[in-house]
């Protein structure tokens, strides 16, 4: 019960060291998901409100109002001056990137990412496989020879 007690606590420093590790690196991504978010609103709404003040102060004098038809001929098909591939304006949670959904799954990405076994410039992972008899068991680089590549193919067939 002390060797069990003992390896819980050590998986337990190693889940906290992680956390601890991948927390500025997660804070990053969800200030650069909020900050997208808020861009992305913003120029929404400044557009949107620039092309009103515009169209205001032109329908103030008559020669304006002629320039306005003539300017905003083509942008009134498009959406009060949007480009034309943007769709309306509509804030909501559904279109956001910056959400408890989102935040979530970055988390958990680079948790998986952190505590993967392979890693670039490192050595590959050298898992025990077990043979189809079901009673040898090698290791998955055994198979390895000399200078040659070893190529893994996981296929499927039904």
């Amino acid at each position: 019960m002390l060797h069990s007690l003992g390896a819980h606590t050590w998986q337990a420093l190693g889940q906290v060291a992680a956390c601890v590790l991948l927390l500025p690196r997660f804070l990053l991504t969800a200030a650069m998901l909020w900050l997208l978010d808020f861009l992305c609103i913003r120029k929404k709404l400044l557009l949107t409100a620039t092309a009103a003040a515009a169209a205001a102060a032109a329908a103030v004098t008559e020669e304006g109002a002629r320039e306005r038809e003539a300017a905003d001929g083509e942008e009134a098909a498009d959406g009060a001056g949007s480009p034309p591939d943007d769709p309306p304006l509509c804030v909501s949670d559904s279109n956001r990137m910056f959400t408890l959904e989102s935040l979530k799954a970055v988390w958990h990405g680079q948790k998986l990412d952190f505590f993967k076994a392979a890693h670039v410039g490192a050595a590959a992972p050298n898992p025990e496989v077990i043979q189809l008899d079901g009673r040898t068991r090698t290791r998955i680089l055994d198979y390895a020879r000399g200078k040659r590549p070893l190529i893994l193919n996981f296929g499927s067939c039904t």
